[in-house]
């Protein structure tokens, strides 16, 4: 992975080269961001535009694409202001355009540094929404760093998280033979995340990425968050296609269950990727899923749907896995002083939605994200959905068991852009209900590659709430049809491990099949049970 700058040169050049052979006289000036209700000094993003459109670049800033590869749209385009800055511009015209996390419009400066400038320049930046005043609370629940030095990962660390405005950041341990020698992030012990905690203003949490590949980056049992854990839970990867050695004779279960009992919380990575998924929620030892967390892997119908029609409960979580190269977050409501502990109990109770652009609110008749709505029988609910955000979403769609049933297109109000639907719902069935905005594109997939609008990183928005769940006569939903899909799938997936895998013994063979089979043996009498009872 070829890495951007983090220079941290001195503010000394007199010279900016903006083209081949054609130097601009640069002076110094301090650019600064305000709140423009409160005036309160904002960090953020700002980016420099010569009288050609190129962004000019400030090498005393971090450049927000850190660690991403080339060609992506935040190298050399965004640079991180944690606070007031000077920096040396070119003395032209020039424009400066800003903002602060999720919450702020973008702000445009247009000055001509050709004549007398400022020493400072201010941009006030319009806060159109206010999460902290609704008490929600973000995090990024899955991040990892490699091939930079620990001084540089630090200063990143300490800059971007608090730009970007989220709240919490956990940063997570993982192995992979030879290369895990440049996982800077492994680096870093409860004492340096409290340090960079108190230094920063973001909450760190601790984490491990507990995994399984069958090769090197093919699909294994899968990947899973293990947050706020007590120790490491080893082996941290499993298998030869990831450690170069030993063999595939543990399940995920094992580590899943140690942390468990050590108070970890347990969140599955990369949308529904992993043969040990669908036996590790239907057993009841997963706490959350991470959706979309380095890349869109699948659309939300193929996977975390599938799921919640056959009767789960799914909090929905997201990351951003190897550097943070969009705004992606997930928002909990969070009361008192946040601690990681507090944090992801919220995130367990399934009170959460995922978003890297649009804000969302939800409720079903009073119902909070999360919540049940019980009805004795079939009858009408109330449903408020809003979004708002500063990039335009184009569409909020309510989603009622996998369709959608309301859409209100975004309106622009003032830099940003808003949508609400208020509506009645006849409720005849049990199901459950959720907000989004227009699904993302699902990767190599030709037939789900959307027209998405993009957000400031360049990146496909998204916004989604987990579901509010209806009972009608004390029952929950369980489609038959889903249910049938979902059992054969996980046979396929045994099947799959029995042929993959390479085992010492019969034993370890058995070790890891039988997740598979008792969550087999346990859905075939649940799917039994149903279809005999829909049949009196």
């Amino acid at each position: 992975m070829r890495l951007a700058s983090l220079s941290t040169c001195l503010l000394l050049p007199v010279l900016l080269l903006v083209g081949r052979d054609r130097p601009v006289p640069t002076r110094p000036v301090t650019i600064r961001l305000v709140d423009a209700q409160s005036g309160i000094e904002l960090p953020g993003l700002v980016r420099v535009t010569g009288p050609d459109g190129q962004a000019v670049p400030l090498p005393t800033l971090l450049n927000r694409g850190v660690g991403l590869l080339n060609k992506q749209p935040l190298i050399d385009t965004w640079s991180v202001l944690p606070s007031a800055r000077r920096v040396a511009l070119p003395r032209q015209p020039v424009t400066i355009a800003a903002f602060s996390g999720l919450e702020t419009e973008l702000s445009q400066q247009k000055i001509d540094l050709s004549k007398q400038a400022p020493k400072t320049i201010t941009l006030k930046l319009n806060r159109f929404y206010s999460a902290a005043e609704q008490g929600l609370r973000s995090a990024n629940t899955h991040l990892h760093l490699m091939k930079i030095s620990r001084e540089q990962c630090d200063r990143y660390l300490k800059e971007i998280p608090r730009a970007d405005g989220l709240d919490m950041v956990f940063l997570s341990y993982l192995e992979r033979a030879v290369e895990d020698q440049n996982y800077t992030s492994n680096r870093y012990t409860t004492a340096d995340l409290d340090k960079l905690t108190a230094e920063s203003g973001v909450v760190f949490g601790n984490g491990e990425e507990h995994r399984h590949n069958f090769a090197g980056f093919g699909q294994g049992y899968g990947h899973v968050m293990l947050l706020d854990i007590k120790k490491l839970i080893l082996p941290v990867s499993i298998g030869p296609g990831i450690m170069k050695s030993g063999h595939d004779g543990l399940p995920l279960r094992r580590g899943i269950e140690t942390a468990r009992r050590d108070g970890a919380t347990i969140v599955w990575c990369h949308n529904e990727w992993g043969l040990e998924a669908l036996p590790s929620w239907l057993s009841g030892r997963i706490d959350a899923q991470n959706i979309f967390d380095g890349g869109i892997r699948s659309s939300y119908r193929d996977s975390f749907y599938r799921y919640l029609n056959a009767g789960l409960k799914v909090p929905f979580s997201t990351g951003t896995d190897w550097f943070m190269y969009d705004f992606s977050r997930v928002y909990v409501p969070v009361s008192g002083q946040l601690t990681s502990r507090n944090w992801l109990e919220q995130l367990s109770t399934g009170h959460s939605y995922i978003t890297n652009g649009p804000f969302l609110e939800f409720t079903v008749s009073g119902q909070p994200i999360g919540g049940t709505v019980s009805l004795d029988k079939r009858g009408r609910v109330r449903i408020h959905g809003r979004a708002v955000g500063r990039s335009d979403f184009q569409r909020l769609e309510l989603i009622h068991n996998g369709g959608i049933v309301a859409s209100a297109a975004s309106r622009p109000v003032g830099g940003h852009h808003e949508a609400t639907i208020d509506t009645n719902f006849d409720v005849s069935r049990p199901g459950w209900f959720a907000l989004r905005t227009p699904p993302p594109s699902v990767s190599g997939d030709p037939k789900r590659m959307r027209k998405t609008p993009l957000n400031l990183m360049g990146r496909e928005l998204f916004a989604h709430t987990s579901p509010i769940y209806i009972t009608v006569g004390g029952k929950k939903i369980f489609d038959t049809a889903v249910a049938t899909e979902i059992l054969a799938t996980m046979k396929e997936h045994a099947a799959a491990i029995g042929k993959n895998g390479k085992f010492l013994d019969p034993a370890a063979r058995a070790r890891v099949l039988d997740v598979h089979n008792e969550a087999i043996a346990a859905f075939e009498k649940r799917l039994a049970r149903e279809t005999r009872d829909r049949s009196r």
